[in-house]
């Protein structure tokens, strides 16, 4: 029978599938994967009842926009949407996580509405916030509302795609769960755009928010998601060294290592370059058009980019559990085996030593002992409850020492591991700890030849899947369309020599 979760997770899933099955039927098939992972996760203890693999993606195609204040995001999202929805301005305007989706067929006003509404909502990716802002600061989980708000806008470029516009970095208060909520939509986003200020002439000063938005990010085996955008670039037209404004910046980036590939340069397009050089505007037009339309088309390209990120999240989960989780779960069994039969070991010594040191030291007390014992025997009925006795007083010292080594050890995971890696571990203790399972099972509990058949069924019929898509997505014979001209392809210049040549 297949372990499951609770009641709250059972209605998240359904709620999904049933969204999925008239935005994306490709998706359907995926949440019964993460399903059936989960319930490996549940019978090893790798997952608690109140989780689930699927609730750790987010199922919809999520871009997120971070940077410092006044660095032109509400900007950018404004001029992308074609719709004025996002305050601007050249101080902080908005200290909030802002969800935008689409409004409706319906709804051609834009609308904002609070915290709640994501808080309380499975399909938004902020689901139950509250919760873990309550863990980070006790009192907080109350004020959802001073993080969160969701907009609405009847704009075609928001189907089927979120965007989530986050507040500027440098803000001191509520830092720590900004920090944490950004780095939660991080982990979910399938495009992130990271906006620097160019007005800023020392990147250098912003040392801490360089360190989160490129040091902590280039490591990721989704690297590539992340866009380093140079927003308000027109400003160095008005220097008299424009290519050391660009180069200040990518020494900066560089020194956090962001030492491969280029960051975009960009401006509005409202905004009339203030320079008499007729050359240096083309040029500086030229490079924020192709930047532009590459970043627009990266956006554009997340719907279908989400689909095969679902499956891969799907088969890397899987594969985690194999290559990392399992090793650690038989590692830590080992240990937890170890220090019981140590400690059994150490407990039959020390009463074989009481006893001899008896015999030596208290003769009289061994001969009283033994002719009590001899009466006892003398009946068959002695005999067994001798024996049973026996038995009991060991079992109940061996489970003693058990549960005595389950607790030491969860003490010690508390002591060396992330919150969440310690309960994870512990509970997995737990489950191999319990007194039906022998102390000798070659398998960790869950982990039984039945759940690694499903495991490899699960990333058989990921790659599939994902074959499938591959038949929806593309066609390499090209008979199911005409072939396509290829247009002509205008070399760009890179940064420095668009600049280069405006001299």
């Amino acid at each position: 029978m297949m372990a499951m979760p609770n009641k709250s997770v059972r209605k998240r899933l359904s709620s999904l599938e049933q969204h999925l099955r008239t935005e994306n039927p490709l998706l359907v098939q995926a949440v019964e994967g993460f399903r059936s992972l989960s319930s490996i996760g549940y019978s090893t203890g790798l997952l608690g009842r109140d989780e689930s693999y699927a609730t750790q993606v987010s199922w919809w195609p999520l871009i997120s926009v971070l940077g410092t204040f006044s660095a032109g995001k509400s900007t950018f999202i404004n001029q992308y949407l074609g719709v004025p929805l996002q305050d601007t301005g050249n101080q902080a305007v908005d200290d909030k996580f802002t969800v935008i989706c689409y409004s409706g067929e319906r709804e051609n006003e834009a609308r904002v509405l609070p915290g709640l509404a994501l808080d309380s909502d499975p399909r938004f990716p902020f689901y139950q916030t509250s919760e873990e802002l309550e863990r980070v600061a006790p009192g907080e989980g109350r004020r959802i509302d001073a993080y969160l708000q969701l907009k609405t806008c009847h704009s075609e470029r928001l189907k089927g795609r979120i965007i989530i516009d986050s507040p500027g970095f440098d803000a001191d208060a509520q830092r720590t769960a900004t920090l944490r909520l950004t780095n939660h939509i991080i982990g979910l986003s399938d495009l992130v755009l990271v906006f620097f200020d160019a007005r800023h002439p020392e990147p250098g000063a912003m040392s801490d928010t360089l360190a989160h938005l490129v040091r902590n990010t280039i490591d990721r085996a989704d690297s590539s998601k992340f866009l380093y955008i140079l927003n308000q670039i027109d400003t160095a037209a008005r220097e008299d060294n424009p290519e050391e404004v660009v180069g200040a910046w990518q020494r900066a980036l560089a020194r956090e290592g962001l030492t491969a590939g280029r960051f975009y340069c960009i401006y509005s397009p409202d905004v009339t370059l203030q320079t008499s050089n007729e050359s240096l505007r083309r040029r500086f037009e030229w490079k924020r058009d192709q930047d532009l339309e590459e970043i627009t088309s990266r956006i554009q390209q997340v719907s279908v980019e989400r689909v095969y990120r679902i499956m891969g999240s799907l088969q890397n989960r899987a594969q985690e559990i194999v290559e990392v989780h399992m090793p650690r779960v038989r590692a830590l069994v080992g240990r937890w085996r170890s220090l019981v039969l140590q400690t059994d070991a150490l407990l039959l010594i020390l009463l074989t030593a009481a006893v001899m040191g008896g015999a030596i030291w208290k003769p009289q007390l061994i001969s009283v002992v033994t002719q009590r014992l001899g009466d006892l025997l003398n009946t068959i009925q002695g005999v067994g409850a001798l024996t049973a006795m026996t038995v009991v007083v060991l079992i109940g010292v061996h489970f003693s020492v058990r549960h005595w080594a389950m607790r030491h050890l969860q003490k010690r995971l508390t002591k060396d591991l992330p919150e969440s890696e310690a309960l994870r571990m512990g509970r997995v203790l737990y489950k191999n700890a319990r007194f039906w399972r022998s102390i000798f099972e070659a398998n960790p509990a869950g982990w039984s030849g039945r759940y690694q058949r499903r495991l490899h069924k699960i990333l058989g019929d990921a790659n599939q899947h994902v074959q499938s898509l591959n038949d929806h997505y593309t066609d390499p014979a090209g008979k199911r369309h005409p072939p396509v001209v290829q247009a002509e392809v205008v070399a760009e210049p890179m940064v420095g020599e668009v600049i280069r040549g405006t001299r």
